[in-house]
């Protein structure tokens, strides 16, 4: 049976692992993945030494038996196992562990560093088509793309849209191989649209090479990412009324119930720490309506205080608020155009009905990552969407799956043999990005896998199309 995992960032490379570690010698696992990400996806393998983690260094093992791992990898420290590492280290370890599995691997292992731009259904099976032209057959596939691009922002103007002073990925390279955020000068008036965890790396990026000009960072609510402490806050269990929410997927009583326990906790992190384990049951049960209603009204105040900062980004975000190298804004960019040697915007803030005009040097897009396939530019999901092997979520979170993480065709029926991990099966699960939830699904995912029922169907299938070739 060959499985290949479409993806070669955290959830490629934690499902590659699980498979290689319980795979026997039928097995050809195959892990497909962009050249300048290999083994480390756009997280962890385009980080800058200043980007940190945003998870303390003892709760990112890779494997759900071993949350620990990373640190022992490093041979940390009791003190510094509480500590926020350089995303950098993280990748490293996920290319060693790589590494690793695949050595002592009884099936077989192949690394294909190309990126997949189709893939076709050939009978009971899958051609997987690479950039290079080249293709292969597969009895099963996983799609592990991660996060997909962001989306156009909309108001850009075409001039400016190919002008250096637009920066749409903040990480990406120009053309003479230098980063494209390092062309910007030190007195450059910098607009960043997007408050959260991508504008703060952009602002460290900006800090560590000395940048003096004033740096405004804009969002439809303004809402900064919220802080870790710096020791870590003790566990607590929720009580009846949360609980009581929770199992009856009342999202209106939920957030009362939240709201209500807030100034009681020492902490309000333990509270939202203790919620995780609950989500994904929650979110699948929780009707369309109630989901849009989230999405609407709670989704950005949620996410920043899900998705936390470390403490020493945070106080450098702040300090630089204080010193007026920073404004953090709400409202929206209607227009951005390229007029001489400037930038000119037009900014309706939050609350006003009349919008401003505004110039500036550089715009750089940070608007996070995305999951909407049916407005993606990503290739392969597109090709995916528009051939019918998977269907986008009505809501723009992924794709639809079943909880067997199969792939939905636009009739509601599972494809057989096309599976999905990670951001793209958050319509189904929500909670579906961080480390904690990706390796208890990849391992979940590998087992199913390699269970004998998938590989009696291989079998079938192997045997049904060397018939088929027979003259």
């Amino acid at each position: 049976m060959r499985i290949s995992i479409i993806g070669a960032g955290f959830s490629g490379c934690a499902l590659a692992t699980e498979l290689a570690r319980a795979a026997s010698s039928d097995v050809d696992i195959q892990l497909v993945g962009v050249p300048e990400s290999f083994g480390r996806g756009v997280a962890y393998g385009e980080a800058r030494p200043e980007h940190l983690l945003n998870v303390r260094a003892r709760d990112l093992g890779a494997t759900a038996d071993h949350p620990g791992e990373f640190a022992d990898w490093l041979n940390l420290t009791e003190r510094a196992r509480t500590t926020f590492l350089p995303r950098l280290v993280y990748g490293e370890y996920l290319h060693s562990r790589l590494n690793a599995a695949s050595q002592l691997s009884l099936g077989g292992f192949n690394r294909i560093a190309q990126e997949a731009i189709a893939i076709d259904r050939e009978g009971p099976a899958f051609r997987v088509h690479l950039a290079d032209g080249s293709d292969f057959v597969s009895d099963r596939v996983v799609l592990t793309v991660g996060a997909l691009p962001p989306q156009p922002l909309a108001g850009i103007g075409p001039r400016l849209a190919v002008h250096p002073s637009y920066i749409a990925w903040p990480w990406q390279n120009g053309l003479d191989g230098i980063g494209a955020i390092d062309h910007i000068a030190p007195n450059q008036r910098v607009l960043i649209i997007g408050t959260g965890l991508t504008m703060a790396d952009v602002v460290a990026t900006l800090h560590r090479r000395g940048h003096r000009g004033p740096i405004t960072a804009l969002s439809r609510h303004g809402l900064l990412p919220q802080s870790h402490t710096d020791e870590p806050a003790a566990p607590i269990a929720l009580p009846p009324t949360v609980l009581h929410a929770i199992n009856t997927h009342d999202l209106r009583e939920l957030v009362r119930a939240l709201r209500a326990l807030t100034p009681i906790v020492p902490d309000w992190r333990s509270l939202i720490d203790a919620l995780r384990p609950y989500l994904q049951g929650f979110w699948r049960g929780l009707p369309s309506p109630q989901r849009a209603q989230f999405l609407r009204h709670l989704r950005s105040h949620w996410e920043v205080l899900r998705h936390r900062l470390a403490p020493t980004l945070s106080r450098e975000i702040e300090e630089l608020r204080v010193r007026g190298r920073l404004r953090i804004r709400a409202g929206r960019l209607l227009r951005a155009r390229r007029t001489g040697e400037a930038v000119e915007v037009l900014i309706r803030e939050r609350g006003f009905s009349h919008a401003s005009r505004e110039e500036f040097d550089v715009v750089v897009r940070a608007t996070g990552f995305d999951t909407d396939v049916d407005r993606t530019s990503h290739p392969l999901i597109a090709q995916l969407r528009d051939s019918g092997l998977i269907t986008a979520d009505p809501l723009g979170l992924g794709i639809e799956a079943s909880t067997k993480y199969e792939a939905l065709d636009g009739s509601g029926a599972p494809v057989r043999g096309l599976y999905a991990l990670g951001p793209l099966l958050r319509a189904q699960l929500w909670e579906i990005t961080a480390v904690p939830e990706l390796r208890v699904a990849a391992r979940a995912l590998a087992k199913q896998l390699l269970s004998s029922q998938e590989r009696q169907a291989s079998v079938g299938i192997r045997r049904g199309m060397e018939a088929l070739a027979r003259p």
